[in-house]
């Protein structure tokens, strides 16, 4: 399989997509942030000296699926149409789930801009909490699913943070 962002020279290149028909287009990422037992009840009691744990995580996350092709090389500029951010508590592993999922309709996926969002809402989450603990770990970050597009509907897992226990 041939390397789609590597010119014959072996150069980089950005993929041409103007031939694609523009399609709807989603993706869903998921990653976890262990906190650990300082920062955990803190956390699920919103409690923490730096304020608004959830909302600066999810404003975060969003503003860097916006931003995607100013910091990933090669990403395309997309008409983002939604993103979302859900985080779901997970008590017994101390831990918090990240899931962000992104729409557009173009010409190509937008895998990187919900992967981008979840890694963005990660490091704010460690950032607003590293006062505390500094042991926290970000983990797991992964595509679970994508629709769309010539390879159509992948799910590699169900995503779905949206319908359990929220934060």
């Amino acid at each position: 399989m041939a390397f789609t962002h590597l010119a014959e020279d072996g150069s980089a290149r950005m993929v041409d997509v103007s031939e694609k028909v523009p399609t709807a287009r989603e993706a869903v990422a998921r990653g976890r942030v262990i906190l650990g037992d300082k920062v955990f009840p803190l956390v699920k009691d919103r409690n923490l000296p730096k304020g608004d744990l959830f909302g600066a995580a999810r404003i975060a996350g969003i503003l860097a699926a916006k931003k995607t092709p100013e910091l990933i090389p090669l990403c395309h500029p997309l008409p983002i149409s939604k993103i979302e951010i859900h985080f779901a508590l997970n008590e017994a592993e101390k831990s918090l789930e990240i899931e962000a999922r992104v729409k557009t309709v173009a010409q190509t996926g937008v895998e990187m801009e919900a992967l981008t969002a979840v890694s963005v809402a990660a490091l704010t989450i460690y950032d607003m909490c590293k006062g505390i603990d500094k042991g926290i770990r970000i983990t797991d970050i992964r595509l679970l699913e994508k629709r769309g597009g010539k390879s159509g509907e992948i799910i590699l897992e169900k995503g779905g943070l949206h319908g359990s226990q929220k934060a």
